[in-house]
C-alpha cells in the first residue's frame, strides 16, 4: 500500500489510519500473543460504525486483504494479516446498562472488564470468559464460556442482538426477529459473517460470588481428576469449577512454601447463597487432602481480574483445544504425564465446564456444535522468553496429539491454534457446517472476511 492509498484512506475515515512509517505503528500492531509478529500495511482505528462501513468499502473495492481486531486476544493471531488492512475496533470501547430491562449494549472493541464493571454497579452480569482483558467480540462470536456458564449458559445464549457491518458495507441489526439466519450464525460461527460494531446481552443477578482455589500436589492428578469428573457434573448449577494443571505463582493467596511447585487444582465460583458455599465445597478433601484450599466472597469483577497480572500482554503463546463428554482413565494418564512435565512456569491445561445451563439449550438453536460436551479443554504453552517458543509449542502439540483420541473430535473455535487444518474447523461445527456455508454465501459470497477460522461460502 503506497502513501497515496494511505492518504485516501485517512481522508475517508474519522479515526486514525496508522501505516508502517508512523511512530506508533509497532505499538499499534502489538498483539496479546507475542509469538505472532505480523506487519499490516495499515491499521484503521475505527471511531464508530460509519468508519467501519467506510473501511470495509475501501478495502473491498481495492481488493486488499482484511483482518478485524477487537480485543487482540486471538491466540492464532487472526486479528492481523501481513500487508493487509486491520480494522481495529479498540476506540469503540464502551458498555451501557439498562438495569430495568437487564440488558447491556457493548461496543465491538470492548473488553470483558468493561462489561463486568458496568453491569456490576447494578448487581448484574453475564457469562463471559475468565479474564477481564479478553475482547468481548472474539469471545462472543466463538461462543464464550466462563465462570457463570453452568448457571447461565454460554455467552451466545445471552446475546439478544448484534449490529453488524456486512461485506457489502451495509449495516444491519441481527436478532431472533431481524436477519435470524445471520443471528444464528453469529452465535458461535466466529468472525466469518461481518464486523459486529455492538452487542446487546441479557444480564442476570450476580453481585458478590464466593471464589475458591484448591490445589493438590501434581502426583495426585489422577486421583483428583477421577474425583472431579464425577463430582462437578452432579453439583448444583450454582457451582462452577475449572480444572487446571499449573505451577503455583509466587504471590497471594498462595502460601510461600508452595510457590513454584507443580500442582493440579480447581478454580471455583459459587453463585448461590454465600452461607451454602462451604457445604458445596466440602467434598474437596475426598481425593486426598489439598496442599491449599482458600475461599472468600468477592465482587464478580474481582474474580474476572484475578489472572490479569499473571498473564499480561506480550507473552509467547501456543494453544490447542478439544471438547470432551467424559474424562476417561486413559485421558487422565495423559493429563498426569504432561502436568508433571510443564515446560515453563506459566504453561497450563484447563478443563472448562460447559454443562448445566449451557447443555439445556437445543443443539439447533445456535451455530455452537457441541451442546453434548461437558468440558471445553485447552492446552496452553506460555512463556515470556522468545527463546522458549519452540519448547512450549512442541509440548502443547505432543500433549494434544496424545489427548485428542480421547476427545469428541472438535474444539471451541477460539482454541484452535495457529497452523491447524481446515478439517478442525469443520469438526468444530459438525452438522452445522453446511448451513454455515450457505449463510456465508448469502452475506459474504466473496469471502472478504477470511482472516479467521474460516467458513468458506457454499460453492
Amino acid at each position: 500500500m503506497d502513501g497515496t492509498t494511505l492518504d485516501d484512506m485517512r481522508a475517508a475515515l474519522r479515526g486514525p489510519v496508522i501505516g508502517p512509517q508512523d511512530p506508533e505503528y509497532d505499538r499499534a500492531r502489538t498483539m496479546y500473543n507475542a509469538m505472532i509478529d505480523r506487519r499490516p500495511a495499515a491499521l484503521v482505528r475505527c471511531s464508530d460504525a460509519a468508519d467501519v462501513m467506510a473501511a470495509v468499502d475501501f478495502v473491498r473495492d481495492r481488493d486488499l486483504e482484511l483482518a478485524v481486531r477487537g480485543g487482540g486476544h486471538s491466540g492464532a493471531g487472526l486479528c492481523e494479516v501481513d500487508d493487509g488492512v486491520t480494522i481495529d475496533l479498540s476506540p469503540m470501547r464502551w458498555a451501557r446498562v439498562d438495569p430495568v430491562a437487564r440488558t447491556a449494549r457493548v461496543g465491538g472493541g470492548s473488553q470483558l472488564g468493561d462489561l463486568d464493571h458496568a453491569a456490576h454497579a447494578f448487581g448484574l452480569a453475564t457469562p463471559a470468559g475468565i479474564m477481564s482483558t479478553t475482547g468481548v467480540g472474539g469471545l462472543t462470536l466463538g461462543g464464550g464460556h466462563g465462570h457463570l456458564t453452568r448457571k447461565y449458559g454460554l455467552t451466545i445464549d445471552n446475546l439478544v442482538a448484534a449490529d453488524v457491518v456486512l461485506a457489502d458495507g451495509s449495516f444491519v441489526t441481527a436478532s431472533e426477529s431481524q436477519h435470524p439466519d445471520l443471528f444464528w450464525a453469529l452465535r458461535g460461527g466466529g468472525g466469518n459473517f461481518g464486523i459486529v460494531t455492538s452487542f446487546r446481552f441479557r444480564l442476570h443477578p450476580v453481585g458478590d460470588v464466593v471464589v475458591g482455589l484448591t490445589v493438590w500436589p501434581v502426583d495426585m492428578t489422577r486421583d483428583v481428576l477421577r474425583w472431579y469428573r464425577d463430582f462437578l457434573p452432579q453439583a448444583p448449577d450454582d457451582l462452577n469449577g475449572f480444572f487446571a494443571a499449573l505451577t503455583v505463582p509466587p504471590g497471594p493467596p498462595f502460601p510461600e512454601e508452595i510457590h513454584g511447585q507443580k500442582m493440579c487444582g480447581v478454580v471455583w465460583c459459587w453463585t448461590g447463597d454465600p452461607d451454602d458455599a462451604e457445604k458445596a465445597l466440602a467434598a474437596v478433601n475426598e481425593p486426598g487432602p489439598p496442599a491449599f484450599h482458600f475461599t472468600a466472597p468477592m465482587p464478580y469483577p474481582a474474580l474476572q481480574t484475578m489472572f490479569d497480572e499473571l498473564i499480561p500482554t506480550g507473552l509467547q503463546w501456543y494453544w490447542r483445544g478439544d471438547f470432551f463428554d467424559r474424562i476417561t482413565d486413559d485421558a487422565i494418564d495423559v493429563h498426569a504425564k504432561y502436568a508433571e512435565n510443564l515446560p515453563t512456569d506459566l504453561s497450563t491445561m484447563h478443563l472448562y465446564p460447559v454443562d448445566g445451563a449451557a447443555a439445556r439449550v437445543d443443539q439447533e438453536d445456535t451455530a455452537w456444535g457441541y451442546r453434548d460436551a461437558v468440558w471445553s479443554g485447552v492446552i496452553g504453552g506460555i512463556d515470556p522468553d522468545p527463546a522458549n517458543a519452540g519448547t512450549i509449542r512442541q509440548w502443547c502439540v505432543d500433549y494434544w496429539e496424545e489427548l485428542h483420541p480421547h476427545s469428541m473430535g472438535g474444539a471451541y473455535v477460539n482454541f484452535i491454534g495457529e497452523g491447524e487444518s481446515q478439517s478442525r474447523v469443520k469438526a468444530t461445527y459438525r452438522d452445522h457446517y453446511a448451513r454455515l456455508t450457505r449463510i456465508k454465501n448469502a452475506y459474504d459470497p466473496e469471502n472478504l472476511f477470511h482472516a479467521n477460522q474460516n467458513i468458506a461460502p457454499a460453492s
